[in-house]
């Protein structure tokens, strides 16, 4: 062998390992290509969708709230929101000129960016620090449910990345009327205060899916279909009548603004299905604008505020003598001299009434006489009844925020406890608990649940009290109102119904220039189908007597709902000539 055989024979041996390296490493890529391409096809096909398909969420409509009428309290109408894919924006800036389009210049994010600003009306450096934050991200919002043609006109600027999405926005007819009862959502459609918020789950819906591909602008090139249907919310049908809660609303503010008062509130209950055909308060606020709301407005007071009931707790005291078996219609009890002492503490009356019956304490609203009935019953006769009527319990109408009130309950109770509870002193309700008290004793002592929602068929309940005796407490409760409070008496109907006029507590105890007016009543009196309390916070006109603030609110908003109702007259004989305005919300004017 020669020499340069011999130093020809590595460099052979090279060659061929180089031939052999390329043939495995060609083998090895054909493999791998037929098994993408052949045997794992699904694999590229994934890594292209990855790049160029897009799932976008379909919205889900939500349900609508509506009165018991069918009337729509909150509904979602389709609104454009404007968005931008900022990755892809930047992106400009690393794509060589002519990339895309060789006819045309090359764009540069920030250019894009203020064009983008231009047509939107905001400022430049706004909106380049918001894509700058958002530099790494496929997704902004710019501008969320607007206009369709502020939408457009966004969009026929041809930004790179930007495109528009469907969402709902919310809608309130009934606006400040029904406000703190519906509730409202926020921007991104979840229930956020009443019913809204309650219910939010059952509202919302299912939101669906829609696969698309996208360019590299962020244009839909096309639909590759709906991957999964959006399922609409449910709608939620109230008891509300919104006849009546216009109605009760106007006279409730009219008479806010007549006497200056602080707040008010006022629900009307249908006493035989326990349903709210109208829960009102004052002030209030308009959803479909929230730019000046004040939290305090949010407040659904007719379930929250809690105050001191006072006089309108008397015919329940009443109530719990008669069920004892101690006390009569016929029971005389001696009031005077007109007041009855505890050590320091004095109770009186407005003057010296002397010997009187159950019918004339309620009359007179003789605080004496109350009290020496509660303190000649058991010590938890009084406080049994209230409780059993619900006082100091939530009623339990599923509200965001409802209040269980106060009834307290002493070991041992001292005789002023007894006498000033008996009177409507030192317990707590709200609007709504007192007006279940009143529906109890309407529906001849039946409690039934008190529900915000359409009842197609009156609910199951518990006789908390015999019938007769409340059928004879809604007698003196008629002759309260023919005798006293004849500003709550309405033409052509017997009304029953209490006063009360209560000290309001303050830091330093009970204020004796601030009070808290009540009314509560039902009609028609000899066959009761409607309840309804009226609470007014601290009037500062002339007058502040519930029988003078509250009363005429419960005679003309009761006037217009009966005849709404179309609930015959209980008494015909005072019936006078009316007539019934053609507007919403209605309300009877009496003729000369």
């Amino acid at each position: 062998m020669s020499t340069n055989e011999i130093n020809n024979q590595p460099t052979k041996w090279r060659i061929y390992l180089v031939y052999f390296l390329a043939f495995v490493l060609f083998s090895v890529a054909a493999g791998r290509l037929f098994y993408l391409t052949v045997l794992d096809k699904e694999f590229l096909k994934n890594q292209g969708e990855i790049r160029a398909v897009r799932t976008e969420s379909i919205p889900a409509t939500r349900g609508m709230i509506l009165d018991r009428n069918g009337e729509p309290l909150a509904v979602s109408t389709p609104t454009w929101t404007v968005i931008a894919d900022p990755r892809s924006l930047w992106a400009l800036d690393t794509v060589p000129a002519g990339a895309l389009d060789p006819t045309k210049e090359r764009k540069t994010a920030k250019q894009e960016i203020a064009r983008l600003a231009e047509v939107m009306g905001v400022g430049r450096a706004w909106l380049e620090e918001r894509f700058e934050t958002n530099r790494n991200k496929g997704f902004m919002y710019l501008k969320r449910q607007i206009p369709p043609h502020e939408a457009q006109a966004i969009l026929e600027a041809g930004v790179v990345g930007v495109s528009k999405i469907k969402e709902y926005k919310r809608f309130y007819p009934a606006g400040e009327v029904a406000a703190q009862v519906v509730g409202f959502t926020n921007i991104d459609d979840k229930g956020q205060e009443g019913i809204e918020l309650a219910y939010d789950k059952a509202l919302q819906g299912k939101p669906g899916k829609l696969s698309y591909v996208k360019d590299l602008k962020g244009n839909i090139i096309s639909v590759l279909g709906q991957e999964v249907p959006e399922r609409a919310g449910e709608n939620i049908e109230l008891s509300i009548d919104m006849r009546l809660q216009y109605l009760a609303y106007r006279e409730l503010k009219a008479a806010v603004t007549e006497q200056r008062a602080t707040s008010a509130s006022a629900v009307i209950l249908d006493v035989r299905t326990g349903e709210i055909l109208a829960m009102v308060n004052q002030p209030s606020y308009n959803p479909n604008d929230r730019s000046d709301l004040e939290y305090d407005q949010l407040r659904n007071r007719a379930v929250i505020d809690l105050f001191e009931p006072g006089s309108t707790m008397k015919p329940f005291s009443v109530t719990a003598a008669m069920r004892s078996g101690q006390y009569t219609t016929e029971s005389i009890i001696d009031t005077s001299p007109g007041y009855i002492r505890f050590g320091r503490y004095t109770i009186r009356d407005l003057g010296n009434y002397g010997k009187i019956n159950l019918e004339k304490l309620l009359v007179k609203s003789s605080n004496v006489a109350t009290s020496k009935i509660a303190l000649s019953l058991p010590q938890d006769t009084i406080w049994n009844m209230f409780y059993e009527l619900g006082i100091g319990t939530p009623v339990g109408i599923g509200f965001p925020g409802e209040a269980t009130g106060v009834l307290p309950m002493h070991p041992k109770w001292h005789p002023s406890e007894i006498a000033t509870l008996s009177y409507g002193y030192g317990l707590s309700v709200s609007t709504l608990q007192l007006a279940q008290a009143y529906m109890v004793l309407a529906n001849g002592g039946y409690k039934v649940p008190v529900t915000i929602f359409k009842q197609d068929l009156p609910p199951d309940g518990e006789q908390v009290v015999p019938a007769n005796i409340a059928h004879d407490v809604v007698g003196m409760l008629q002759q309260v109102v023919a005798q006293g409070a004849k500003k709550a008496q309405i033409p052509g109907y017997n009304v029953a119904g209490k006063t009360g006029t209560v000290h309001k507590v303050g830091a330093s105890g009970y204020q004796y220039d601030q009070y808290v007016s009540l009314f509560a009543g039902v009609v028609p009196a000899t066959d009761p189908r409607l309840a309804m309390v009226v609470m007014v916070n601290d009037p500062k006109g002339q007058e502040y007597y519930g029988g003078e603030v509250s009363a005429p609110v419960f005679s003309r908003v009761m006037e217009g709902a009966l005849t709404v109702l179309n609930i015959p007259p209980d008494r015909p004989e005072g019936l006078r000539e009316v007539r019934l305005e053609t507007k919403t919300p209605y309300r009877i004017v009496q003729g000369n």
